[in-house]
């Protein structure tokens, strides 16, 4: 499996055909921000919250300053009925970003992908 492949299916909208992909290579280069990231990226979007929310945590440990992996961890808490918890990292997002419109909370009555 490659980054490539996972960025493929990723693009087509196969969430979990981009999660079988990059595990492996999350696996072989654990401290790959960008991969690891695609990867909680298809996790969130195949609403499957719990790994996205682990990977997020690993990649902002790694790296504070991905103003992205902020607006993902926030968006994963907000789905996850953890909305107090995301404010901070909206916060962040904004301010590492410039761009105020990422302190907008989304709501999650409708999916949105």
């Amino acid at each position: 499996m490659s980054y490539g492949l996972g960025q493929q299916y990723f693009d087509e909208r196969d969430y979990r055909g981009a999660i079988r992909a990059l595990l492996p290579v999350v696996e072989e280069t654990p401290e790959d921000v960008g991969t690891r990231l695609l990867l909680a990226r298809a996790y969130f979007h195949s609403a499957s919250l719990k790994p996205a929310e682990e990977h997020l945590l690993v990649i902002l440990d790694r790296d504070p300053t991905e103003a992205y992996a902020h607006l993902l961890m926030a968006r994963t808490l907000e789905r996850l009925s953890r909305g107090d918890e995301a404010i901070k990292h909206r916060r962040i997002a904004a301010a590492l970003t410039g761009d105020d419109s990422l302190l907008a909370s989304q709501s999650y009555s409708t999916t949105k992908n």
